[in-house]
């Protein structure tokens, strides 16, 4: 069955004639209501209530107790109060939520323990395994999830657990969404906040923003938002680019909804986003580098010190997102109609200082030192254009029955390519190599880049789905849902320079299949809900990028040569979970059992500089979650949120020789999935000087890590680097330990409330200054470069806020 002309006729046609059919029908209802809020009942300070929080993660509003599988949601207040920026701050208060920060933007996800490896930004074709969703629009791309402010948002609801029946692949492992304050009606308001943080052992940081919502009438209203923020850097370069806090950037952007809401039945709601982040460098501390090392007699050796990375040029990131969609929901008697439109444009560049990896080429090309010394940058740039339009149809009135049905089409182009300048490098392959090299090699590129490549894609994507839930007693209440998807990708390659294999092919991936899941909900009292669920989700395969050949030795192009395509992912989520609330206690509690087939994992392809994905015939990640609020007295709130996951492999594979290949052997760990992730937290509350008052302490424990599966094997690892330049020897090794140790953090808060809106927080986050390791990063499989991607350390700020 194929979906694509059906699907993609009715999701176009439809909404274009959804508002005036909605309007006439309308026409004589009533005056507009304004929206409900999504938090109700709100607990305030000197009472033992806990909030009533409202969600939409099942495509309905539905209160936080009643969805009938595992889900958490940070309010605003419970974002502000805790000084969380970033998604990973976010984290911390989430059980089963990981995040491996390989600087900015580039956050990888897991849920759960379904992860697959590090992602790097030269691996277009793999899917993420978290979806990640701006109120409707779906943002996530694999490693570059959008680094988005955090201010002015309602909430921020994480789905744990597989979601492809409602919200497609990409959602394998659970999905994250942030939920913006919509343009209210009838509403005047607004707020200015202020920041100034410093690092230390780093600079300074800081930035303002600003939110207002203006009525337009009694039917229609607009909510601007703008902010600009200076992030502060702490990695120090040695070198010809030297600096200090070399990696400080910044994020800027800005926000315009409007809410048209003509009658009580229809609402209509355009948005546009925009956001711009850069950073001047990453979050990268060395321990070895081609050019600096404790090995050379030529030159002073060097021995890094924490925070220390050597660059022969300055290295740069860059991200463009411009979001503009159309939400238009209406009521027709018992039913409402829902149409979400959205166009999505990001323009990401990556450039890092290759020179170390030129330049080992260049050693064992045999390049004089002038030549290995040239600098060398790889420009990574992605362009992504896409188009959605998601058109659903879901139950309104009272009833045992409830449910949702909907259609999905996607269209997205995603141009991504590399290039690798290095002024006179032509001139010394030339010479070494014999006139007309680099010519012959080019396949059409430009000169002095010694790797380019092309690599466009597009995906197309159709669906139709639905859920529905009956109540089968007062207690018990069951829900089934399937989607039945339809996937096409096409993706070219073409490649040229001397490191590079010449390329020009055309790949072409295709995938259709059906998703399920069904959900009990015994209700045993009015304060206890016990849920079960069992939930299939999928991850798409796709194509690997051709081995950089002329890299490779002929060992690795035996070993990985062979891993043309990988297959879709798929796995089966069982879990059973509690929720109770009652006053003054909220507890959140699930134990699951996840298996998967065909995982895909990501591997470092030794010497070639390539990354490799491929499928592990079986995994599982078991495992037990806990949330739980309490308030014991009127004055103080204690929080804690913690899980235990075990992770591993279940499948040994072997490469040609018998040998185990990257680590998947039966019974290590997943990647990056830590076994233990704890939180505690504890706020009070009092008046001081007649002003309500709080002060908050949060501390975190994360387990320790693995940042890729080999990682696990022959560790400690002994990395024989094979390079004799400015007087090291070929045999000169570094030995690292690869497993990234456990860490604690803690963070403190203090916060007051002035007269006529005014508040202000103080705090100081990693107090202890924490120095933790995030991730391993090697540089053509460790001969070139080695170094581990670092946290912030300490840092002490103040924030202002004022509302009107």
């Amino acid at each position: 069955m194929k979906l694509r002309p059906i699907v993609k006729a009715l999701l176009l046609v439809i909404p274009s004639g959804l508002v005036l059919g909605a309007a006439g029908f309308t026409h004589a209802r009533q005056s507009p209501a304004p929206a409900k809020p999504a938090t109700e009942q709100p607990a305030k300070p000197g009472s033992q209530a806990v909030e009533r929080i409202v969600v939409t993660a099942t495509k309905r509003e539905t209160p936080l107790q009643d969805v009938p599988f595992s889900i958490n949601a940070q309010t605003e207040e419970d974002i502000r109060k805790s000084g969380a920026v970033t998604l990973e701050d976010l984290s911390r208060n989430v059980a089963g939520l990981a995040i491996q920060n390989l600087g900015p933007g580039q956050s990888q996800v897991s849920i759960r323990g379904v992860s697959s490896g590090q992602i790097v930004r030269d691996q277009p074709g793999v899917k993420e395994q978290v979806g990640v969703y701006l109120d409707e629009t779906a943002i996530s791309m694999s490693l570059f999830t959008p680094d988005l402010d955090l201010f002015d948002l309602n909430r921020v609801e994480t789905l744990r657990g597989p979601q492809g029946t409602l919200y497609g692949a990409g959602n394998i492992g659970g999905t994250i969404r942030y939920i913006t304050n919509e343009a209210k009606l009838r509403i005047q308001e607004g707020v200015v906040e202020t920041n100034l943080n410093k690092l230390a052992h780093g600079s300074a940081g800081g930035g303002i923003k600003a939110a207002v919502n203006v009525p337009l009438g009694d039917t229609a209203a607009m909510r601007l938002v703008g902010y600009s923020t200076h992030m502060g850097g702490w990695i120090d370069a040695l070198g010809p680019a030297e600096g200090k806090d070399v990696n400080k950037g910044t994020r800027q952007g800005g926000r315009i909804a409007l809410t048209f809401q003509p009658s009580a039945d229809l609402t209509i709601t355009p948005r546009l986003i925009s956001q711009k982040v850069t950073a001047d460098g990453f979050n990268r501390q060395e321990a070895y580098n081609l050019y600096a090392n404790r090995f050379t007699t030529t030159v002073p050796p060097v021995t890094f010190q924490d925070h220390q990375q050597y660059l022969l040029q300055r290295e740069k990131f860059e991200d463009k997102t411009t979001i503009a969609d159309l939400v238009v929901n209406a009521v027709f008697g018992s039913w409402d109609l829902t149409s979400v439109t959205t166009h999505t444009e990001r323009d990401i560049l990556v450039s890092r200082d290759a020179s170390a990896l030129t330049g080992s080429v260049s050693v064992d090309l045999g390049f004089p030192a002038a030549g290995v010394l040239l600098p060398s940058r790889l420009n990574d740039t992605t362009d992504l254009k896409s188009f959605t339009q998601e058109l659903r149809l879901s139950s309104k009135s009272k009833g045992p029955l409830q449910w949702v049905v909907g259609a999905f089409f996607a269209d997205t182009d995603r141009k991504y390519a590399q290039r690798l300048p290095t002024p006179g490098y032509d001139g010394f392959t030339d010479t070494v190599l014999g006139a007309g090299t680099s010519a012959a090699v080019a396949n059409g590129y430009g000169a002095n880049s010694p790797y380019n490549a092309d690599l466009p894609y597009n995906l197309k994507q159709n669906a139709i789905f639905g859920e529905m839930s009956y109540e089968l007693s007062k207690q018990l209440t069951a829900t089934v849902g399937g989607r039945y998807y339809d996937y096409e990708e096409e993706r070219r390659f073409r490649s040229g320079g001397l490191f590079s294999d010449g390329n020009n092919n055309f790949d072409k991936t295709s995938s259709d299949g059906f998703n399920p899941r069904v959900l009990l909900a015994y209700k045993a009292s009015d304060s206890v809900t016990v849920n079960a669920q069992a939930a299939k989700g999928f991850r798409l395969g796709g194509v690997n990028d051709p081995l950089n050949v002329p890299l490779c030795t002929a060992q690795d192009r035996a070993i990985f040569g062979g891993y043309q395509r990988f297959s879709d992912e798929s796995l089966w989520n069982y879990e059973v979970g509690v929720k109770m609330q009652k006053p003054g206690l909220s507890i959140n509690a699930a134990a699951f059992y996840t298996k998967m087939t065909d995982l895909q994992v990501t591997l470092d392809a030794g010497s070639c500089s390539s990354r490799v994905v491929f499928n592990v015939p079986k995994a599982h990640s078991s495992g037990v979650e806990l949330e739980i609020i309490a308030r014991p007295t009127n004055d103080l709130e204690l929080a804690f949120a913690g899980s235990a996951v075990n992770a591993v492999f279940d499948s040994t594979v072997r490469d040609g020789t018998g040998a185990v290949l990257g680590g998947i052997r039966d019974g290590n760990r997943l990647p990056s999935v830590p076994k233990v992730q704890l939180t505690a937290s504890m706020t009070y509350n009092f008046t001081l000087a007649g002003r309500d008052t709080y002060v908050t302490a949060t501390a975190q424990h994360v387990g320790s890590r693995f940042t890729q599966p080999s990682d696990q094997e022959n560790n400690p690892r002994t990395f024989t680097h094979r390079l004799p330049f400015q007087g090291a020897p070929a045999t000169a090794a570094t030995t690292l330990d690869l497993e990234l140790p456990k860490y604690n953090l803690l963070n403190l808060s203090a916060g007051m409330d002035f007269k006529q809106g005014l508040s202000a927080v103080i705090y100081v986050n990693n107090v202890t200054d924490e120095k933790a390791l995030l991730s391993f990063d090697r540089e053509r499989g460790g001969r070139a470069r080695l170094g581990y991607a670092t946290n912030q350390p300490r840092t002490i700020g103040v924030t202002i806020r004022k509302t009107f």
